[in-house]
């Protein structure tokens, strides 16, 4: 029974033994559980989504919710075991009891387990009392290389997911607050506590600055904010910043004030991240406007062409790997009425784009606002649905147009514009992806129109 005493320590042989057993243990028991009694499948991540047809507990109902209380409540024993084997896991490392309250953090509890399961016991040497006596922050960090990358990772990963939260749940930001300052001040925050003991190489500084922007990364995904297909996109910009500031800091760990002075150093970097979502929040800059227009020649008249232009037919299935990883793509165009004054819609995977036509110059140009924009796409996520922000009002098409011009060959250049804008800060950088997804969006609609067009030209 003293194993299951709060106090005392116990070796890391001992703790990984405990942990491993204990979870086939509590793996095996929750498998039995949940098919026997609700014949429902269990797996590893399962730990992590229980319910894989809500995304949040607000819309737990009847069975769902019975399920999940047991499943809780099994938990129990194993969660106090937990918690108290990893307390006197600390205090054999020579680290803060306070760090238990990592043991409930999805995802980074794994890397905190093999963290306590690789540090050695830790004896205060006569050598070492420079360090115990130091800075709070200073003898919280371990001084390992592995210990202070982890401990590193623990702090800034869950410091960059509230960041994260506040910026795109709450505010309701997609600006430079969360794609700049915050991979930046991640990659910084990491290093700056990887080194705080001795200056560590610039490699090891760039590496626990991107591995912290990686796992902000897993975070997001498994805490229902963001999808697969976003986090990559976001990825190229995210990167480079968090290494820039992981190799900042490799240039400031080699001060004498650092170990002195960080606590308050950190503590107001971290500011900086919230106070540009705040500000960015507050003034709410409008989005620029931007235009992207693809063309493709047809062989056959415009007379024949602006029939497929008016309405076309249903497309085949995407094969593009853009549209099979959820960017929303056209299905079909349907026309209620004729001239200006009609209204068209536009059917896109995710919903329809509702199109009032404002020039109807048959059959040379066909040109209209938008007044309903579905969303731009469905998220790939381990949930069987999300609805991020991003998904309404921050990608947003204000008009289109067909035009269509005669060639001296008897076919005709079609040309399709859209007219759009995104609340995605930098727009910059935002835009070359949304280009690029417009113009294969455009591209997918004139082939489809040309290859209806020149076939039924050949009938």
């Amino acid at each position: 029974m003293r194993l299951l005493s709060p106090s005392g320590s116990v070796g890391r042989g001992l703790y990984a033994l405990v942990g491993v057993f204990g979870f086939a243990l509590k793996h095996n028991l929750d498998r039995l559980v949940a098919g026997y009694f609700f014949h429902r499948s269990w797996d590893l991540f399962s730990y992590w989504v229980p319910l894989r047809t809500i995304a949040h507990i607000t819309q737990l109902r009847g069975d769902d919710a019975t399920f999940l209380a047991v499943m809780v409540a099994c938990a129990l024993p194993f969660i106090w075991i937990g918690v108290v084997m990893t307390m006197k896991r600390l205090r054999s490392a020579g680290l803060s009891v306070q760090l238990v309250g990592l043991f409930f953090l999805p995802f980074l509890n794994l890397l905190f387990f093999l963290v306590l399961c690789l540090l050695p016991e830790r004896e205060i040497q006569p050598e070492t009392k420079s360090h115990t006596s130091g800075p709070w922050l200073t003898r919280l960090v371990p001084a390992g290389v592995l210990g202070s990358a982890a401990f590193s990772l623990l702090i800034t990963v869950p410091l960059g997911l509230g960041m994260a939260v506040l910026g795109a749940q709450l505010l309701q930001n997609y600006g430079w607050g969360l794609f700049v300052a915050l991979p930046f001040m991640m990659g910084f925050v990491a290093a700056m506590l990887y080194g705080i003991h001795r200056p560590r190489s610039l490699g090891g500084c760039v590496g626990v600055a991107c591995l912290s922007v990686g796992l902000l990364g897993a975070g997001l995904l498994g805490v229902a904010v963001e999808g697969v297909f976003c986090l990559m996109m976001a990825l190229p910009l995210a990167l480079p910043l968090a290494a820039f500031g992981g190799a900042c800091a490799y240039m400031v760990q080699k001060r004498r004030w650092l170990q002195k002075d960080a606590p308050v150093f950190l503590s107001a970097l971290l500011l900086v991240v919230p106070g540009i979502e705040v500000v960015e929040h507050v003034v709410a800059l409008p989005p620029p406007v931007f235009a992207v227009r693809t063309s493709l020649d047809i062989q056959a008249p415009p007379e024949r062409v602006w029939q497929q232009v008016v309405a076309f037919s249903q497309i085949p299935p995407p094969t593009e790997w853009m549209f099979r990883a959820g960017i929303a793509y056209p299905m079909r165009a349907e026309m209620i009425g004729t001239g200006a004054g009609a209204e068209r819609h536009c059917v896109f995977s995710t919903g329809a784009f509702v199109e009032p036509i404002q020039v109807w110059d048959e059959p040379r140009l066909l040109k209209f606002s938008v007044t309903s924009n579905p969303a731009p796409m469905e998220e790939w996520t381990p949930y069987s649905h999300i609805e991020p922000p991003h998904l309404h009002g921050f990608l947003v098409s204000e008009g289109g147009q067909f035009l269509l011009t005669p060639l001296p060959n008897g076919g005709t250049r079609l040309e399709g514009t859209t007219w759009y804008h995104h609340g995605l800060w930098p727009s910059t950088y935002w835009r070359v992806w949304s280009d690029a997804i417009i113009h294969r969006i455009h591209l997918r609609v004139l082939r489809h129109i040309r290859d209806e067009v020149e076939r039924n030209n050949q009938s």
